[in-house]
């Protein structure tokens, strides 16, 4: 028993398959999200630090429109679930349930997109900049456009892959795992935009 087993791992790790089981497009999505999330992670750090180590902070409900947030991350939400639905649709061949569920999800990233940008070209009227801002704090605006502003390239990227896929299946040539991985990918950039919008517009 133990020989076999032996035996089985020595060809894992032998070369040609993933150690772990899964494959290597997999595997490398997961390292490349634990990274990311690590770097997320970081910048939400740095911006809770320079938070609690003021002497004073914007007051949330003066700098943004709640409601206007709260639709941005509802959209954004949404498309996750229909993310979700082409995951699930693609591991049964289902191509057209694909190509519609990633089409909705396409609409809900690209309208969340626009929205950010009104967002941001609100703020920038009012006078924010990187190293200024009218609510006291030279530090909030600059945490705020770089961390909702890195987040936002995350989301255009994921736009850009999921056209790809979205592609893809309209040819026919629908890959169970590109649509998984794209998921992951989208599914990821989702739950970034939770801790965003908890630490800047909640909390």
């Amino acid at each position: 028993m133990s020989e076999a087993v032996s035996r089985e791992a020595a060809s894992r790790w032998g070369g040609g398959v993933s150690p772990v089981g899964v494959s290597w497009n997999k595997l490398m999505m997961w390292l490349f999200i634990i990274t990311d999330g690590l770097l997320f992670a970081g910048f939400l750090a740095a911006y809770g630090f320079a938070r609690l180590a003021s002497a004073a902070w914007p007051d949330r409900l003066e700098v943004f429109h709640l409601w206007f947030i709260s639709a941005m991350t509802f959209v954004l939400i949404s498309s996750s679930a229909t993310m979700a639905t082409a995951v699930g649709a693609a591991r049964r061949k289902e191509g057209q349930l694909v190509s519609q569920m990633i089409f909705a999800t396409l609409v809900g990233g690209t309208i969340f997109l626009a929205m950010q940008a009104y967002e941001w070209t609100i703020l920038i009227g009012e006078g924010a900049r990187l190293h200024s801002n009218p609510w006291g704090v030279p530090q909030f605006a600059n945490y705020f456009f770089i961390i909702t502003g890195f987040h936002g390239t995350h989301v255009l990227t994921g736009i850009v892959i999921l056209a790809v896929v979205a592609a893809r299946a309209l040819r026919g040539r629908l890959s169970a795992e590109g649509v998984e991985l794209a998921g992951l990918y989208w599914h990821f950039v989702d739950l970034v935009w939770v801790f965003i919008f908890t630490l800047f517009y909640l909390i």
